[in-house]
């Protein structure tokens, strides 16, 4: 499928030769078809992805509907529209062909100052097939909302979402995937922050037979403030695989990274990838990031990545960590001592272990949601 656009082929991404995420390009063809040797495709399974990483056409449907505020600005635009695609270049195949194949994209814009009174739920239902999509979230500056992408359905889909936050600005986002079990779902979320802006995204992966989600984060003046959070339950058969990229391009700006995942049943597969880059002019910079799972059964298995690319010795702070272990014994010996029966000590163990930042989503409604769906995971 040919597409028109003014937009660059490809892009040099101004990194030094050797650092992490060199290469993006709206080309499709500037991208060989990975053949799972790549580092960036080493631990997803590609022959679950119904070829998707080899140009599956689009044969299926994904319903997207909108519930918003009045002062939110919600809109379905076509591909000669500027908007989507400004704020990022797609860094692998999967993504390029998803820009290069969405047909209609949902962009979403708080203006100036305006202070959004109830989040913006964007509900993604799929309808069988592969289908392909774009949406584009624009905080104008000083603006502030929230914002919750909710999938559900079966679909073999993959898409791209940006999020810009202007200057000033304060966007929060909440993206669920709670695909059925059949369900194939690859997604890039990437976040371009002006100066002082705040971005906060938490990501809750429980359901879907292959979910690969990529957050990432890009700064374009000081000041900017990064907070990303994950929480996943990946039972039997499931691929649940999250690639964060933050990008320190600029001084004096601060980024969190905390991941929790919990495993159980053969074949559960967890990939965590934290990478972090501090570039040369980003001095004070202030960074951390953090992945932990909970191995609850035999047959699991995690693979579990921080990397810290550091190119300036004047930064505040920066720091990785991961963690990867059982349920401790003697938090189990020390609740059953009290009478306490092993199958709801395993349960208060694992809820203490993800609760941590469940109770960092400021939404009730989703923070409930959550802690049912985990009780939920909990039972099976």
């Amino acid at each position: 499928m040919a597409v028109e656009t003014t937009k660059p082929r490809s892009a040099d991404t101004g990194r030094p030769r050797g650092t992490l995420h060199e290469k993006a390009s709206y080309d499709v063809a500037d991208f060989p078809v990975p053949a799972g040797r790549e580092e960036e495709w080493r631990f997803t399974p590609l022959r679950r992805l119904h070829d998707l990483h080899k140009d599956a056409v689009a044969d299926g449907k994904v319903i997207i509907d909108v519930d918003a505020p009045p002062e939110v600005t919600v809109e379905t635009v076509g591909r000669a529209d500027t908007r989507p695609g400004k704020a990022y270049i797609p860094a692998d195949r999967v993504s390029a062909q998803a820009y290069a194949s969405f047909t209609q994209a949902t962009v979403i814009t708080v203006a100036k100052e305006v202070v959004a009174s109830a989040p913006t739920v964007v509900s993604l239902r799929g309808e069988g097939g592969v289908a392909y999509g774009h949406t584009t979230v624009i905080l104008e500056p000083f603006a502030q909302a929230t914002v919750v992408l909710d999938h559900t359905g079966s679909a073999t889909y993959a898409d791209n979402v940006e999020f810009v936050v202007g200057d000033g600005a304060f966007l929060s986002v909440f993206s669920l995937q709670n695909w059925a079990s059949d369900a194939v779902h690859l997604s890039h979320q990437h976040a371009r922050l002006g100066r002082d802006a705040r971005f906060k995204s938490f990501t809750v992966s429980l359901g879907g037979e292959v979910v690969r989600i990529a957050p990432s984060v890009a700064y374009d003046a000081p000041g900017g403030d990064a907070e990303l959070y994950g929480l996943y339950f990946v039972d039997e058969g499931q691929h649940l695989e999250h690639r964060l990229l933050v990008d320190h391009t600029q001084p004096s700006c601060r980024s969190r990274v905390d991941y929790r995942g919990a495993l159980q049943d053969e074949g559960a597969h967890a990939v965590w990838i934290g990478d972090v880059i501090i570039r040369a002019e980003a001095e004070g910079t202030d960074t951390y990031e953090l992945n932990r799972n909970l191995v609850l059964t035999d047959g699991t298995r995690v693979d579990s990545v921080p990397n810290l690319e550091i190119l300036t010795g004047e930064v505040a702070g920066a720091g990785h960590a991961s963690a990867s272990g059982r349920l401790d014994d003697q938090h189990l010996f020390y609740l059953q001592a009290r009478g306490i029966p092993h199958d709801v000590a395993r349960r208060m163990v694992v809820r203490g272990f993800l609760g941590q930042l469940v109770e960092k989503i400021d939404v009730p409604e989703l923070r409930e949601q959550v802690r049912d769906a985990i009780d939920k995971e909990l039972e099976r």
